[in-house]
């Protein structure tokens, strides 16, 4: 069983820059001990890349096993430079996508396995974007969640759907997990805090991120009232995606990442030292060595972040 007192750095797994070549919608991995100063590693070249479905992967989550053992990483499968002789590939990608995730693991962050691709959503999906993982102490397995289109509306509404699995190979049976009705909801990220669960979901109708609190992962999901972001309430602030967050390794304080994607800007950090109220605020201190496209930050020991370097510096 991993202890948060081990951390002592983190692990940054996204992908880069833009559109514009097939090696930037690939898996890049990018280091920090101090969570503020942000090193891409393996020469500023991919450490993963998919060869399977549309050789591309956007939207990266790793998880590490409760046992500490195990390295878990999925991927959303599209490659829009790949579409980029199609003119509505932005459409297109959301009814007539990839199904599947890509997954990797690896037992020591070094060495990975094949890629594989996982089939998640249902058969009637037009996509299976931004999967991420939960571990449920509650049933003992883990929950994956990504959003989907289906044909059962003519593919109008993005919504949130869950699977769970113990091995990242067999699923259960594709459930609805956040239905937001004829608004559309993509890029859920989840943390755990004293027993209680947040999750940040994207509002894509209004491109902004919502931010709810339950006790359960089942359901039960209510809106942290006081949420806010550099001093406007949370879901009026737009022009972001891709939320991830991470507590600062030995510190009561947590950092949101957001993907300043309408200014094609990478992430911006921002900082609350409570979480339960969730008043997050710019963190200007933090920087990165590219511009870092949706994925996941995961705290690290010490091992593994020389590991890490050893490995790809």
């Amino acid at each position: 069983m991993t202890n948060d007192n081990n951390m002592k750095a983190y692990l940054f797994v996204h992908f880069m820059g833009t559109e514009s070549d097939e090696q930037s919608e690939q898996i890049y991995f990018s280091v920090s001990e101090d969570g503020t100063e942000w090193r891409t590693l393996n020469g500023g070249k991919p450490v993963l890349v998919s060869d399977k479905g549309e050789c591309g992967v956007r939207d990266p989550h790793i998880i590490r096993s409760p046992e500490g053992d195990k390295y878990f990483l999925i991927a959303t499968d599209l490659s829009i430079y790949n579409r980029r002789n199609d003119e509505r590939r932005w459409d297109s990608c959301q009814t007539s996508g990839s199904r599947s995730m890509v997954v990797w693991e690896s037992d020591d962050l070094a060495v990975w396995s094949e890629s594989r691709l996982v089939k998640i959503a249902p058969d009637n999906a037009g996509c299976a974007w931004a999967p991420e993982s939960v571990y449920d102490d509650e049933t003992g397995r883990y929950m994956v969640f990504w959003a989907s289109k289906t044909a059962d509306d003519n593919y109008s509404v993005q919504r949130i759907y869950r699977s769970y699995t113990e091995d990242f190979r067999t699923f259960t049976k594709p459930e609805i997990y956040i239905d937001g009705g004829n608004i559309s909801n993509i890029d859920t990220t989840i943390i755990k805090d004293k027993g209680i669960y947040y999750r940040f979901t994207k509002n894509e109708s209004k491109s902004s991120i919502i931010m709810e609190k339950s006790r359960t992962l089942a359901g039960g999901f209510e809106a942290v009232s006081e949420y806010e972001i550099d001093g406007s309430p949370g879901n009026t602030v737009t022009g972001y995606e891709g939320p991830t967050i991470y507590k600062i390794n030995g510190e009561n304080r947590w950092c949101l990442m957001l993907d300043y994607f309408s200014k094609k800007g990478g992430y911006k950090p921002f900082i609350t030292d409570d979480l339960k109220r969730g008043i997050f605020r710019s963190a200007e201190e933090v920087h990165f060595d590219g511009i870092y496209r949706h994925g996941t930050v995961m705290p690290v020991t010490k091992k593994e972040y020389n590991t890490l370097i050893d490995t790809f510096r």
